[in-house]
């Protein structure tokens, strides 16, 4: 790679580095306050096996969430196995047949489409399958449908909405927490019901505010993502209204039982120390994100944000035009992995896809998207999703190797 080329870039990038270190700063001072004003002590540390009833170490983690997402309550467990299972969780949680569910951001991602029951051939598991009904309203020119949305919920049949943050595999911008805040208001104006769910994955500490704080009722996300900074080695969170997380927890355990059985099975410390690091995690993830943005923008590539577009998620996208390109830039993230960095990535059938989807993480967790990953659907218009980055310099020096083993192929 063309070291005056990396030296412009880094030169240009510089305000915005500045202005998420900005935003680093001020989600560290909400982390370390939640944990001295839900006095954190080294007991919170010991962890529990077997029922792990009402062990106090889960417990204070699923209070110091509640604080910094300022919501009432909140569950935090090793046994939500992914973004997508806590998802599962909550909306199996929160309808029952007959209800109807509405996204206002169009189709949700994949693997959520096949919780729904969307497409052919729905799993016998699905929502579906229990008799919960699904509409979707479309994002026009990346903002909210208002108008739709009012004229929609005006019938008071709407049970829940579904906000996802990201992107996904779509091409549709990621949301701000702005743009859902004024949303969230508008609906309100009709609704004041309803219940308003947002996926939050991969957008947390991305801004200043989460989405509790601008009026939703209840939120989502992975450890595998931002707030595990790559330390914790599973677990989800649901945060929200207290009435809202008992019906959650209830499914996840058992009715009558919900919150107070789940042991931690040694993933106390982790669970609190990637949240502690993870304002510094998530900024240096961003900045790797910048970085690929503007270099590969140079370098001919339409790109999606620009470098200097205001951020909502660490997701990264890169118009790369060809299924080789595609297949040949994640294979060069994988090179640029600390972990089996010699494995050739393929593109393969997955649970949950449609089609088939190439996936690079030398990852310290399997599936750690904020560790440096990168995957995409083996479709057009054949873009790479670039997510993560456990520290700048590690980021960008996978990118530049995805860079040229991506020229590699051009010549």
């Amino acid at each position: 790679m063309n070291r005056e080329l990396v030296e412009k870039v880094e030169k240009e990038i510089e305000q915005q580095f500045k202005k998420i270190e900005k935003i680093c700063e001020t989600n560290s001072i909400k982390v370390i306050k939640a944990f001295q004003d839900c006095n954190l002590q080294e007991m919170h540390m010991q962890s529990s096996t077997g029922y792990g009833i009402d062990e106090s170490g889960r417990n204070k983690i699923e209070e110091i969430y509640a604080q910094i997402f300022k919501a009432e309550d909140a569950l935090v467990r090793s046994q939500l196995i992914s973004g997508t299972h806590a998802l599962s969780i909550c909306l199996s949680g929160l309808l029952r047949p007959n209800d109807t569910m509405l996204s206002i951001t169009g189709a949700p991602y994949d693997t959520l489409q096949t919780v729904i029951g969307l497409g052919e051939n729905p799993s016998k598991s699905s929502l579906k399958a229990y008799g919960i009904k699904y509409e979707q309203i479309e994002l026009v020119n990346n903002e909210f449908d208002i108008k739709t949305i009012q004229e929609r919920i005006k019938k008071q049949d709407i049970k829940l909405i579904e906000i996802q943050r990201s992107r996904g595999y779509s091409t549709r911008k990621s949301l701000t927490i702005s743009q859902i805040e004024e949303a969230i208001k508008k609906i309100r104006e009709i609704n004041k019901q309803v219940i308003i769910m947002v996926d939050n994955c991969y957008g947390e500490f991305v801004e200043e505010k989460e989405p509790i704080e601008v009026g939703a009722d209840i939120c989502v996300g992975s450890l595998m993502k931002n707030l595990g900074s790559g330390i914790a080695t599973s677990g989800a969170y649901i945060v929200g209204r207290k009435d809202l997380i008992e019906l959650c927890a209830e499914r996840l355990t058992a009715p009558g039982i919900g919150k107070e059985i789940g042991p931690s099975l040694g993933q106390n410390t982790n669970f609190l120390k990637g949240l502690f690091f993870a304002p510094q995690v998530v900024a240096s993830s961003v900045k790797t994100a910048v970085f690929a943005s503007k270099i590969l923008e140079e370098l001919g590539y339409k790109v999606e944000p620009k470098y200097d577009e205001q951020r909502a998620d660490i997701v990264q996208t890169i118009h790369l035009g060809s299924k080789e390109k595609l297949i040949k830039f994640c294979q060069g993230i994988q090179k640029g992995s600390p972990i089996d960095s010699q494995v050739i990535p393929e593109p393969a059938d997955m649970g949950g896809y449609e089609d088939q989807v190439i996936m690079a993480a030398g990852t310290f967790t399997e599936g750690s998207t904020i560790e440096l990953s990168c995957d995409g659907p083996i479709r057009e218009p054949y873009i790479a999703y670039l997510q993560g980055g456990l520290t700048y310099e590690y980021g960008k020096y996978g990118i530049l190797k995805a860079i040229d083993e991506m020229s590699k192929f051009s010549t």
